[in-house]
């Protein structure tokens, strides 16, 4: 059994030896860019016509790499393959199948800085971010591995006089695995494994975006011994291959990270049966947030303007858990928008090979015009405290915007925009301002800055997110520590990192022997 759960620690980037190894790693792989990488069936390597290029958001014209792209007839294969698979799957142990993830973290460990970098490419995460995202992945495959091993053993149950009873848990089958681009280690590894662990076998489409860290990753899993056929690797394009996967009678259980309307594509398309289909499919989806700071007259101003750019502008504002609304009782409301917008000043907006730049590139053109849309929606909305220029170059940067004096019915105040655009509002009081966090159809994240304990104990209660932070930032949810999922339309309650996520992946069987 393996030593009690610790989250891996982040590397301080203030050492020189750390500065040095990151940036030996991000020259050796951009040494690597452009290199092809065929799909993953049944441990075969499948070439395609059709291909997915993955470009550097920094340097749009530079290849990150090239995937093969799937067709239906493909994940058709794929699915086959993988139900190949879990008939012998299945009957290892947990501990055996945890086995294979405790290498897999022991060999990303010893590769961190080369992932890290590749995320530092395909994705423009900042060295920080890159580290926390491959930390997050160490974790998944450390903490996951251990559950399977809790979740394997007898569970309790009341035994009765004269009969043998016995409680256990069984795998689902074969899955479905989607995961997004803006975690393209930690949450698609964290996705696969947990699934895979539990008995289960996997088709992994990753995000069209960031294939390449995708397949980075299924490659070190086979050479951690992961047998082929447990997890196959297809990408290729929602319309193409996503659906069909989804509807496929073979599918027993989709686990998907992404927006509202693609979870809700989602549920809705595995809620039908499709010929043949023998059971009801389970969807475990985690779908996005409008998350919310709330600060009152009580609290630390420079401490919550501190949160609020953090939580704001960290990975560019394209996490599902960013702060994209700070909600200010209005005797402290222009103290903290000029904190907020004098920090956000001085963040350092440019390519991420340089280590000096804090925030880098959106991940695509496509965002890049949707969020600048955002940003003159914001000047008619409300007014533009910050942001707003042109960037002068190439790559998808869009330095932070701040959009103040906004109404809680404002566009930029309700829709997910998932970039570095934040929207202030202004409360009365501490009453106003837990109406207007929860006004929101979502609930994943959430942070209140107060001294007032009274009001904090109430926060506790009413503040209705799945993820609720008390005097620090609202992103940076660590495994087994802030077990992550929101309510209402931020997906099904899923607790990723938490010690019941495996259960969803699980079902549970009786058996009775009269003795």
């Amino acid at each position: 059994m393996p030593t009690e759960f610790r989250n891996e620690p982040l590397v301080d980037f203030t050492q020189e030896p750390s500065r040095r190894a990151m940036a030996e790693a991000v020259e050796k792989v951009n040494s690597q860019l452009g290199k092809s990488y065929p799909l993953v069936i049944g441990g075969r390597r499948v070439t395609t016509k059709e291909a997915i290029r993955s470009l550097n958001p920094s340097q749009p014209d530079e290849v990150v790499g090239t995937a093969a792209k799937a067709d239906a007839a493909l994940a058709d294969e794929a699915l086959e393959e993988a139900g190949k698979a879990f008939a012998w799957w299945k009957k290892w142990t947990p501990a055996a199948r945890a086995r294979i993830l405790w290498r897999a973290a022991a060999a990303l460990r010893r590769r961190k800085f080369e992932f890290s970098a590749w995320m530092v490419f395909e994705a423009g995460k900042s060295w920080a971010e890159a580290d926390a995202d491959t930390a997050e992945a160490i974790d998944f495959l450390e903490f996951y591995g251990r559950e399977a091993v809790r979740w394997g053993q007898d569970q309790p149950a009341t035994r009765l006089p004269g009969e043998d009873n016995h409680v256990f848990y069984i795998p689902l089958g074969v899955g479905v695995v989607i995961p997004p681009w803006n975690f393209p280690l930690a949450i698609m590894a964290g996705m696969t494994c947990a699934a895979a662990v539990a008995g289960n076998t996997v088709v992994l489409k990753p995000a069209s975006v960031t294939p390449v860290i995708a397949a980075r990753f299924v490659e070190l899993l086979e050479e951690s011994g992961m047998p082929a056929g447990v997890v196959n690797y297809v990408p290729g394009s929602g319309g193409a291959i996503g659906d069909h996967l989804v509807q496929h009678a073979r599918t027993r259980f989709i686990s998907f990270t992404g927006s509202r309307d693609v979870g809700l594509r989602i549920w809705e398309l595995a809620a039908k049966r499709s010929p043949g289909q023998l059971w009801l499919k389970r969807v475990v989806a985690e779908m996005g947030g409008k998350d919310a700071i709330l600060v009152d007259e009580t609290a630390d101003l420079d401490a919550a303007a501190d949160g609020i750019v953090a939580s704001a502008f960290g990975f560019q504002g394209q996490k599902c858990s960013a702060c994209s609304r700070a909600v200010v009782v209005k005797s402290a409301y222009r103290e903290v928008l000029e904190r907020v917008v004098e920090r956000a000043k001085k963040i350092a907006v440019g390519p991420t090979r340089d280590p000096r730049n804090a925030m880098g590139p959106v991940i695509d053109q496509a965002a890049f015009e949707k969020i600048g849309g955002y940003i003159e929606l914001g000047r008619r909305e409300g007014k533009l405290a910050l942001g707003g220029a042109k960037w002068d170059g190439p790559g998808y940067f869009i330095p932070p915007a701040v959009v103040a004096d906004l109404k809680p019915e404002a566009r930029v105040a309700c829709e997910e925009i998932f970039g570095p655009v934040l929207a202030f509002l202004e409360a009365k009081d501490f009453d106003d301002g837990l109406r207007i966090v929860n006004s929101t159809e979502y609930g994943l994240t959430g942070a209140f800055y107060s001294r007032d304990r009274a009001r904090m104990e109430r926060a506790r209660e009413e503040f209705h997110v799945g993820n609720l932070y008390l005097n620090r930032k609202c992103t940076g949810a660590l495994v087994d520590v802030h077990p992550f999922g929101g309510f209402n339309m931020s997906g099904t309650d899923s607790k990723a990192g938490g010690r019941d996520y495996l259960g969803l992946y699980l079902q549970m069987k009786s058996v009775s022997e009269k003795l």
